[in-house]
């Protein structure tokens, strides 16, 4: 079975690697002390999409996770506004950019509640 969340994730995660490495050894002096925000952006890429990588891995594994899916493709979200806004932030983007980054934070928000109302569901039991 092919899971695209697979491959995304792992991607988003590699990603997260390069920038964080990017930001530490290239961006440091650059940023100044925006070198916080651009570590904040890449803390939650990478735990985002280490999270869709677990999703799908399960997906793979032969566990029923159609009422997961979405949860991996709200952290997508949750990457691309949350993070990416925070990453051009730190580069000095313009600060209209500011009201995406809560945006992204529901995403990830929602894509949590979502795994948690889909455990509950499926019967587990806290």
């Amino acid at each position: 079975m092919r899971e695209p969340l697979l491959l995304v994730g792992a991607s988003l995660a590699a990603l997260a690697v390069a920038l964080g490495a990017f930001g530490a050894h290239g961006l440091r002096q650059r940023l100044g002390e925006a070198i916080a925000t651009w570590e904040t952006a890449v803390f939650y890429h990478l735990i985002h999409a280490l999270a869709i990588v677990v999703i799908a891995a399960l997906a793979r594994s032969g566990v029923d996770l159609t009422g997961l899916r979405p949860a991996g493709w709200l952290f997508c979200v949750g990457i691309v506004l949350f993070s990416g806004s925070l990453y051009l932030l730190a580069l000095g983007g313009p600060r209209a950019l500011g009201p995406i980054t809560p945006l992204g934070g529901v995403a990830f928000i929602a894509g949590w509640i979502w795994l948690a109302v889909a455990a509950v569901r499926d019967g587990v039991n806290p």
